[in-house]
């Protein structure tokens, strides 16, 4: 493992308990970040702080990022324990049922673009100001692949993470000055929870579509993350980073 400078850096990472948001708590705290882990399942958030608590400093809270009651209280609450937000990576999300689009139901296309797309927006409005003040800032947000190609079956899940590549281009625009970047990063699909949620049919759908024939580890997601939260991100903002093996054709 290349190491990473994150020292002395704070980070939030939504859903952080299980998958990708584990995978990248980890890689924070072995490059020196302390983590906030907000998540909805508390047994999974203190079976994250027990396995990950010999690392580094790790708090965990148990936050609805489609509140943004909750996300400010949230806030709040890290900037009390850690003393700042240096970096946030909105990776929290849910995948919905696999249904035509014409078959799902109005609130479940609802629930997946409050919690994918609403969620980081609600998330990131909470952080800014803060980081604008301190002049720095890391924002990733975890979109998929799905929001570049669309997957059949998937409808929500993929105008949610179209959605999330679009408000990584404006914000990132709109902070480009500030010293706070905003990227994100497009995976196909990877062997972590969300796949209980899916058919084995669209699982083995995401594969197909995969040149390297295989699925994405959290380990190497988490890498190219680590690397967008450091300080060596210094000149890309508003980006999309493929990580897809080969799927994506731009």
């Amino acid at each position: 493992m290349n190491q990473l400078d994150l020292k002395g850096r704070m980070a939030i990472v939504t859903g952080g308990a299980r998958g990708f948001g584990y995978a990248i708590s980890q890689r924070f705290l072995e490059s020196g970040a302390s983590v906030a882990i907000w998540d909805m399942d508390k047994e999974a958030m203190a079976s994250a702080k027990q396995q990950l608590g010999d690392k580094g400093k790790v708090t965990t809270m148990s936050v609805n990022v489609t509140n943004p009651a909750e996300v400010d209280a949230a806030v709040a609450q890290t900037l009390r324990e850690l003393g700042a937000v240096d970096i946030l990576v909105n990776n929290a999300g849910i995948a919905g049922a696999n249904k035509k689009t014409w078959e799902c139901g109005v609130d479940e296309w609802r629930q997946v673009i409050e919690v994918d797309l609403v969620g980081p927006f609600i998330c990131a409005r909470a952080v800014v100001p803060h980081m604008m003040s301190r002049k720095f800032g890391r924002i990733i947000n975890i979109a998929s692949i799905a929001g570049k190609e669309g997957n059949p079956n998937a409808s929500h899940y993929s105008a949610a993470k179209a959605g999330l590549i679009g408000l990584t281009k404006s914000l990132g625009k709109e902070l480009a000055t500030s010293g706070v970047l905003v990227n994100c990063v497009t995976p196909a699909v990877a062997k972590t929870d969300i796949l209980k949620q899916v058919t084995q049919q669209h699982i083995d759908f995401m594969l197909s579509k995969i040149p390297m024939g295989r699925l994405l580890l959290v380990e190497e997601l988490a890498a190219m993350v680590g690397w967008l939260a450091s300080e060596d991100c210094s000149f890309t903002t508003g980006g999309v980073f493929d990580i897809s093996g080969g799927r994506a054709t731009y």
